[in-house]
C-alpha cells in the first residue's frame, strides 16, 4: 500500500476512534461526577453481550439502523440532509402492514410486493421534499423535519379504527398480516430466539450501496454533484435531477429500514412500533463516515449499546441508569463531529506541508540543472 494511501485509512479511521474514546471518556466522567465506578457499566454491558439471545437482539435491531442509516448516508454523500428518514420509515411500515393485511398473493409474490409498497411509499414522502428543493430552493433540512410532523399526523389518522386500526387491548394496530407475508429468519431455538430473515438484505443493500457509488456512472455523478453542482453540471451532470433522484433513492431505503421487524416479528403496524429510527441512522452514518463497512460497524455499536444497557438496572449491589448508554450515544454524535474536524484540519495540515516539501524539492532539482 503506498503511503499516500495508508494516510487516507488513517485519515478515515481516526475520526470514529478519536469519537469513540472522547464519548468513553465524558461518559466516564459523568459516572465520577455522580459518584459511581466508571468502569463496571462498561464491564456489565461488554457482560450482556456474550449471552446469544442478546446477540440475536443486537443483529436484528443492527439490520433495522443499518438500512436507515445507507438512506442517511445516500442523502449525505449528495450534501443533501435528509432528516425526513424517521418519517419516511415509519409511513413504508404502515403501509407495508396495510397493504399485507388486506392483500393475500403467494409468499413469492406477496414479500416483493410489500418491500416495493414500503420503498415507494418512503420515496413519495421524501421526493415531496426534493421537489421543493428543486422547484422553489426550499431547504431539505426543514422541509424533511415538517414531513415527519405530518407522517405523525397521516400515521395517526389511518391507524383510526374507522380506517385501518384494529383494537387489540389497550393498543391499536393495523391488524395481522396475511402469513404469505411473513419473513421467516434463523430460528436459534426458544432460550436465544430467531434472527430476522432480512438481516440478508440488509448486506445485499450495503453491497449495493458501495457497488452503486464506487462502480457506475450514477455513483459518479452522485459523489461529483455532492462534492460541487457547478462543477457537475460543467460536465454535463443535470443537478437538480441528481438531488430529486437521490431524494427519491434515500426515502425508498428508509422506508425499507421498518420491514426486518414487521415482516420478521411484529406482522403488525401499531403504536408501540419503535419510533426515533431515523434519528439513530443520522447518528450512525456520521460514525461510520457514509462507507458501508463503517456504517455496519457504527449500527453493531449502537445496537450493543440498546440492548446491553438494561442489564444496567438490574446490577448488584448498585444499580446503574440505563440512560448511561443513552448519554454515550449523544455524546458519540457531539464528539464525532468534533473529531473529523480535527482530523481534516491535520490532514490537509499534512497535504500542504508535502505538497510544499514537493515543490521545494522540485526548486531544488531545477536550479542544480540550471547550474549544470
Amino acid at each position: 500500500m503506498k503511503k499516500f494511501d495508508k494516510e487516507r485509512v488513517l485519515l478515515a479511521v481516526a475520526g470514529p476512534a478519536l469519537a469513540l474514546v472522547a464519548a468513553i471518556l465524558l461518559t466516564s466522567v459523568v459516572l465520577l461526577a455522580s459518584g459511581k465506578s466508571p468502569i463496571e457499566p462498561y464491564r456489565l454491558m461488554i457482560e450482556q453481550a456474550t449471552y446469544s439471545d442478546v446477540q440475536v437482539l443486537i443483529i436484528n435491531q443492527a439490520s433495522m439502523y443499518y438500512i436507515a442509516a445507507l438512506g442517511v448516508a445516500l442523502g449525505f454523500r449528495m450534501n443533501l440532509f435528509n432528516i425526513g428518514v424517521d418519517g419516511q420509515y415509519r409511513l413504508g411500515a404502515l403501509m407495508a402492514a396495510i397493504v399485507g393485511a388486506h392483500v393475500a398473493l403467494p409468499a413469492a409474490l406477496q414479500v416483493p410486493m410489500l418491500l416495493l409498497v414500503a420503498a415507494l411509499t418512503g420515496a413519495m414522502w421524501a421526493g415531496i421534499a426534493g421537489i421543493l428543493k428543486v422547484t422553489r430552493g426550499v431547504s431539505e433540512v426543514v422541509a424533511t423535519i415538517m414531513l415527519n410532523s405530518i407522517a405523525t399526523a397521516v400515521i395517526s389518522y389511518l391507524t383510526l379504527r374507522d380506517n385501518f386500526g384494529v383494537a387489540l387491548g389497550d393498543n391499536t394496530t393495523t391488524g395481522e398480516m396475511k402469513e404469505s407475508g411473513w419473513v421467516p429468519g434463523i430460528d436459534l431455538g426458544a432460550d436465544v430466539g430467531e434472527i430476522y430473515g432480512l438481516v440478508f438484505l440488509a448486506l445485499a443493500m450495503g453491497i449495493g450501496y458501495w457497488f452503486v457509488l464506487n462502480r457506475t456512472r450514477f455513483g459518479f455523478d452522485l459523489r461529483a454533484t455532492g462534492a460541487s453542482e457547478t462543477a457537475a453540471a460543467a460536465s454535463g451532470v443535470n443537478a437538480k435531477r441528481m438531488v430529486l433522484t437521490a431524494m427519491l433513492i434515500s426515502g425508498a431505503v428508509a422506508g425499507i429500514s421498518g420491514l426486518p421487524l414487521l415482516l420478521g416479528d411484529a406482522h403488525t403496524y401499531s403504536l408501540s412500533f419503535p419510533a426515533g429510527l431515523g434519528f439513530t441512522a443520522i447518528g450512525i452514518a456520521l460514525l461510520g463516515r457514509n462507507n458501508p463497512g463503517g456504517i455496519a460497524l457504527a449500527a453493531l455499536l449502537w445496537a450493543f449499546l440498546d440492548k446491553a444497557s438494561p442489564a444496567l438496572d438490574y446490577a448488584t449491589p448498585e444499580p446503574y441508569e440505563k440512560e448511561i448508554a443513552t448519554i454515550m450515544q449523544g455524546l458519540i454524535v457531539f464528539a464525532v463531529v468534533i473529531s473529523y474536524e480535527v482530523v481534516r484540519s491535520w490532514g490537509l495540515r499534512r497535504q500542504q506541508k508535502r505538497v510544499g516539501e514537493e515543490l521545494a524539492a522540485a526548486a531544488a532539482n531545477t536550479k542544480k540543472e540550471v547550474a549544470v
